[in-house]
């Protein structure tokens, strides 16, 4: 039993570099390319970009009094409903992490 335990613990000792290697190998362009993507993606707005925000809003604003927004197709319609949910969310989980706890704030 002894004998058994020990061959198991030397092919984990050996193997572990190996597999290690294996997860470094799979991850390395993985993680370069969200790396180039959080770059772009996850940096604060410019304030050259901060104007164009606005008017982005103002004609968003325009569209729905128009009613342009009946004319979305479902599938976009749910696109945006799914990244309006997902901006919710972290809105709430940043309250939450504000907060330090899931109940209330502690006056």
């Amino acid at each position: 039993m002894a004998q058994a335990a020990r061959r198991m613990v030397q092919r984990v000792v050996t193997g572990t570099p190996m597999l290690a290697s294996a997860a470094v190998k799979y991850s390395r362009p993985r993680l370069a390319t969200f790396w180039k993507y959080a770059r772009v993606e996850l940096s604060p707005p410019t304030p050259g970009e901060i104007p164009v925000a606005i008017e982005s809003f103002k004609g968003l604003a325009a569209s729905f009094k128009a009613g342009t927004y009946k004319q979305l197709t479902v599938k976009d319609a749910l696109r945006n409903t799914l990244v309006a949910t997902e901006v919710l969310m972290w809105f709430f989980i940043g309250e939450v992490i504000g907060r330090g706890s899931l109940i209330g704030y502690n006056v």
